[in-house]
């Protein structure tokens, strides 16, 4: 068995293999120490930037970088230009970049994977423009207020990050329509579902609120703009302002669904989603039970629904379970536990 980091090579004349090690830097600092007597939280002391050449012991052939938490403000003494021959990922998470140097970004040109969640960038610029080779995009939880010019420049993007920045408007994603897979846009200050008719290769919109932190959400009141994307497959919509479950009329590929967390009144305009898989539809203002059965009985493959935090959970009362059961026969899951008793209903029924 092999190390992650390492590619095996058969040598069929003598049967032997050689392993050859990909040189790969991982830089981390640890947290600077807290006074055991203190009261207060540690906060990291921006004044204590790191100047010096994290990377001087790694050699040019090295492909991978990763200098997480380095407190790092600037790149320049790093001397990431010797590694451009080779270099293929790039992660450079929390830290204190506010600028990227387009004199040293634009050498990196095999570039495939870029991280730059969690610094201080309220804007790319051109530095982005050689990256021709980018796959993988992460500009999480910066300071942007719009979509990067940039993307133009990236005809390989497949997978982006814009998650908890300050974008009001989606904009300028026409030149990756043919390539990009996935978009991330979660807790931002979006209004309007709009700019996504290139993107018709997409598979995964996500323009909710991250469930695993504590994000400002979108404030998004209506489901639109999404007719042409005929391959999405995973919607998040979650803790926004929805108001009705509409405008999916040519997204019949979807398997995941979540609209949680939002004000829709009832379950509709769902019957022709013969792929849904998992429908979060919780802590909504669904007042019953009744379009269930008309709406989703006849999708064989729906295994997850959630409804809980809906008027029609407290209407139901102890019958609330049962009653999804026997319109749902189909579900294994309903809320947030795994329900023996579903697949007990499901066995029957084909029985």
């Amino acid at each position: 068995m092999h190390r992650p980091n390492e590619q095996s090579i058969q040598c069929t004349n003598d049967e032997k293999t050689v392993v050859i090690e990909r040189p790969t830097a991982r830089v981390a600092l640890p947290p600077p120490a807290v006074d055991g007597d203190s009261d207060c939280e540690a906060e990291v002391d921006e004044s204590q930037e790191n100047d010096g050449d994290l990377l001087e012991d790694f050699p040019d052939e090295t492909d991978e970088l990763e200098l997480v938490h380095s407190r790092l403000s600037s790149l320049a003494n790093l001397r990431l230009h010797r590694f451009a021959k080779h270099l293929k990922k790039l992660c450079l998470r929390q830290n204190a970049i506010s600028h990227l140097d387009p004199g040293i970004f634009k050498q990196l040109m095999l570039l495939e994977e870029l991280d730059l969640y969690d610094n201080k960038l309220k804007t790319v610029g051109d530095a982005l423009d050689n990256m021709a080779a980018l796959i993988i995009l992460d500009l999480s939880f910066n300071i942007l207020r719009q979509v990067p010019e940039a993307l133009s420049h990236l005809r390989s993007l497949v997978t982006v990050y814009f998650v908890q920045n300050k974008i009001s408007k989606i904009t300028g994603l026409e030149s990756v329509g043919a390539t990009l897979r996935s978009l991330e846009l979660g807790g931002n200050r979006i209004r309007h579902i709009e700019g996504l008719d290139a993107l018709v290769n997409l598979e995964e919109l996500w323009l909710g609120k991250n469930k695993l932190t504590k994000l400002e959400s979108n404030r998004i009141t209506k489901i639109e703009g999404l007719d042409q994307l005929a391959d999405l497959e995973e919607l998040y919509l979650s803790h926004n302002g929805v108001e009705r479950l509409e405008g999916l009329e040519n997204n019949t590929k979807l398997r995941m669904l979540d609209v949680g967390v939002n004000f829709v009144p009832a379950i509709e305009n769902i019957s022709h989603l013969a792929s849904l898989e998992e429908l979060w539809l919780n802590n909504n203002k669904i007042a019953d039970l009744r379009a269930l059965e008309l709406q989703l009985k006849n999708t064989a493959s729906l295994e997850t629904i959630y409804l809980e935090g809906n008027p029609c959970q407290q209407a139901e009362g102890a019958s609330y379970r049962r009653k999804i059961m026997l319109a749902l026969p189909q579900v294994k899951q309903i809320d947030a536990t795994h329900d023996p008793l579903a697949s007990n209903f499901s066995a029957m029924e084909q029985y």
